[in-house]
């Protein structure tokens, strides 16, 4: 069994209920938002983050489940959509997964236009059923992702980034969708209020570990649907490189700085600086931290009892770190 298979499989009946209620969900009488809205659908990806707010549901509660979970699962989902449509029209991206994006087939306008409406969708799927507490969750990651992303634009322009602002980037940028999905599995089903931040922080320590995985596979030679290197092209400064400009000589460190500042699009410049990086210990290092987030979030779990919906979350954080895309 594959893990993601293993993962969701204490899960299957709930997740197979989900995707009829998330399509559900999206339904509008504009037959043009129909269609995109199905094409949406039919290209989604692994959906870690329903499984997140099941499987933590499911712990926290003894099995439990109440209607409350799936409206949570579905609201993140909506909002997470709406999230990777604008994304892909801000990076100007022409596929996602794969497929092309909602830009490369319908344009910018339309794009931000459905972006829009899946938020919408999201928030109001919270207000009609009085779910404020998940509504909380779900506003404050938003707000925190758009300030991340904000804040690695401020410093790729600065190059001047230390490794507590690279934390504090993918802590906004990254965990705290995954930090919201575990707060509201616990939520959902009215855990009390220091399990809901209990399993808040579990999930945020998952989603830096996740970012600092993702950050890692630029440097790897594997074929991982994302070209090695892209980061550097990028002027995006991961902690491989922080690691590295903060432990060499300062002639290395002003040749690492003109590199990614001047030379980002030169291919041999940017293979030097994966080398130089490899050579000075900023895989090695990263490869530490990486694995002490993941050691933190399994001692969390390891305060709950033993069940399939436990054992899933801990193939869940393994899978996290060892995952080869």
């Amino acid at each position: 069994m594959k893990p993601v298979e293993q993962i969701k499989f204490p899960i299957q009946k709930e997740m197979e209920f989900f995707e009829i209620k998330f399509k559900a969900s999206m339904i509008s009488n504009v037959s043009l938002l129909n269609r995109i809205t199905h094409y949406i659908v039919q290209r989604k990806g692994k959906q870690m983050r329903p499984m997140f707010v099941f499987l933590v549901a499911k712990m926290v509660s003894n099995g439990d489940f109440k209607e409350r979970t799936y409206r949570g699962a579905a609201t993140i989902e909506l909002i997470h959509t709406a999230t990777l449509v604008h994304d892909d029209v801000v990076d100007d991206s022409n596929r996602r997964r794969g497929f092309f994006s909602l830009n490369a087939l319908w344009k910018n306008k339309i794009a931000v236009l459905v972006g829009d409406y899946l938020l919408s969708k999201g928030l109001l799927l919270s207000i009609d059923n009085d779910d404020f507490d998940i509504l909380k969750h779900i506003s404050i990651a938003v707000r925190e992702m758009s300030e991340g992303e904000l804040l690695q634009i401020e410093k790729a322009r600065q190059l001047d980034i230390t490794e507590d602002v690279y934390f504090d980037i993918i802590r906004k940028k990254t965990a705290t969708l995954i930090a919201a999905c575990t707060a509201i599995g616990a939520a959902s089903v009215d855990a009390e209020k220091e399990v809901i931040e209990q399993m808040r922080a579990f999930g945020e320590l998952i989603g830096i570990a996740f970012q600092i995985k993702d950050d890692l596979f630029d440097y790897t030679e594997e074929k991982i649907g994302k070209p090695t290197g892209i980061d550097i092209k990028e002027q995006k400064m991961t902690l491989p490189l922080i690691y590295t400009l903060n432990h060499c000589s300062k002639k290395d460190k002003k040749w690492l700085i003109n590199s990614v500042k001047n030379h980002n699009r030169d291919k041999k410049r940017v293979k030097e600086v994966i080398a130089f990086v490899k050579q000075n210990g900023g895989i090695e290092y990263t490869t530490q931290k990486m694995k002490e987030y993941q050691q933190k979030a399994l001692k969390i779990l390891n305060t709950y009892p033993d069940s399939p919906y436990k054992e899933s979350l801990i193939t869940m954080v393994n899978y996290v770190i060892e995952r080869e895309k």
